[in-house]
């Protein structure tokens, strides 16, 4: 009798939804994540906005892609773009440095001045919850492709949906990039 009782709570929980597809139902916009200063930004601020994400590294022969992507926000920033750095030591080891290390690698040698956050995977079984996002079918409605060296970007509209993903070799200033925004 007992058994009975306790078959509709098994019912009940088997029917709520997992932390891990509630995970991949995230809205873009709300995330919220650290920058290389340890300050915590809300992606909801970014409404409105197209946003491209770039997993960064300081030791790349794509690294002096900082320029032109410095370059595309100072450009198409007044238009409503802006670009979110993820530095990742995810391919060759060319991102050791610190979180320090990092944003005053950034500033001196390229003036970067659009958000760079803290370093984090890109990829892989611990990589952080926006490239899970990014990388997630079921979470962004048809991407599953997870970067494949430094300086991959993905592009997200207005509305927060991911609408293109570029490799490495795409030059941020390149119309491939710049005839989306």
């Amino acid at each position: 009798m007992k058994i009975l009782s306790v078959i509709p709570a098994l019912l009940l929980l088997a029917m709520l939804p997992s932390r891990q597809a509630d995970a991949q139902q995230k809205d873009f916009h709300s995330f919220k994540m650290k920058t290389l200063e340890g300050k915590e930004i809300d992606f909801s601020q970014f409404r409105g906005k197209k946003v491209l994400i770039v997993n960064t590294a300081s030791e790349c022969g794509f690294t002096p892609q900082y320029e032109g992507l410095e370059q595309l926000y100072q450009t198409y920033g007044k238009q409503g773009l802006v670009v979110l750095g993820f530095p990742a030591n995810n391919f060759g080891g060319q991102e050791p440095g610190s979180n320090q290390e990092i944003a005053a690698f950034c500033q001196k040698n390229y003036g970067v001045s659009f958000p760079m956050f803290e370093k984090s995977s890109v990829k892989g079984d611990d990589k952080n919850p926006v490239y899970q996002w990014l990388t997630s079918k079921s979470a962004n409605g048809w991407n599953e492709q997870e970067p494949t060296w430094n300086f991959c970007k993905y592009l997200i509209d207005e509305k927060g949906k991911l609408i293109a993903f570029f490799p490495s070799k795409v030059e941020p200033m390149s119309e491939e990039i710049t005839s989306k925004l």
